[in-house]
């Protein structure tokens, strides 16, 4: 089993740097896009990786309803600029 929990540092700077590589192209990814950053890792154990990133208000997460989607905080459309809040 992987110890990317104990690394929280290391995993936060591979999912920023692989989100700053993608931001010409889009801003918001599925939390499946991230199994790329960690291919030896579990989904359960990436997910957990995410949301305490979201906790951290790195990233953040934007829902359509049946959706759920990640991003770096403040990078693209957002929730207030949706007339959401």
């Amino acid at each position: 089993m992987s110890d990317l929990l104990d690394n929280t540092e290391e995993a936060t700077k591979a999912v920023v740097a692989f989100l700053e590589k993608k931001s010409k192209s889009k801003t918001k990814f599925y939390l499946k896009d991230f199994y790329k950053v960690f291919p030896d890792d579990k989904p359960r154990m990436i997910k957990k990786v995410v949301n305490k990133m979201v906790e951290r208000e790195i990233l953040e997460y934007w829902s359509s309803g049946s959706t759920t989607m990640y991003g770096l905080k403040g990078a693209g459309i957002q929730h207030s600029s949706e007339g959401e809040e």
